[in-house]
């Protein structure tokens, strides 16, 4: 028997160097292609990230906002109500005030009569993140019309 039969040892080792080279390729293949296996992947956690950051960073920043919005609104009626009872004395109107801004989620940190004029200042507290407290300040003066 002579020839590439299937018995032929030659034949056998013919076959043999074609499929290892055909293994190689396939590696060197797969092994250059594998030096960018999961680029992607890394690109969009990253991305993933700076969604998540920015949108903790714009809760943060609304909810400082809300409380100082908060602030200004408790401080105007409180020296709205304050300025109602003017004519009662400082004690009355600023209890009429406190009462209002406690009401309004705040803390009276000042309260002036000054003529029939009320003068309040606001604090409100908020938990802009987990662990970081805020106090944002308002300020409001109420009295009657002069003209």
């Amino acid at each position: 028997m002579t020839g590439g039969g299937r018995g032929c040892p030659a034949a056998g080792r013919d076959e043999g160097a074609r499929l290892g080279r055909k293994a190689a390729g396939e590696e060197r293949r797969r092994m250059s292609a594998g030096g960018d296996r999961g680029g992607a992947t890394v690109l969009l956690l990253a991305v993933g990230v700076a969604f998540v950051a920015f949108g903790v960073v714009g809760a943060a920043v609304g909810g400082a906002r809300i409380a100082r919005q908060q602030a200004g609104v408790a401080a105007d009626l409180g020296a709205l109500a304050g300025a109602a009872s003017a004519m009662l004395g400082a004690t009355i109107a600023c209890e009429s005030a406190r009462a209002i801004v406690t009401d309004n989620g705040g803390r009276l940190v000042s309260c002036q009569l000054e003529g029939l004029d009320l003068l309040v200042t606001v604090e409100v507290t908020a938990t802009v993140l987990p662990g970081l407290v805020r106090a944002a300040t308002g300020r409001a003066r109420a009295g009657p019309l002069r003209g």
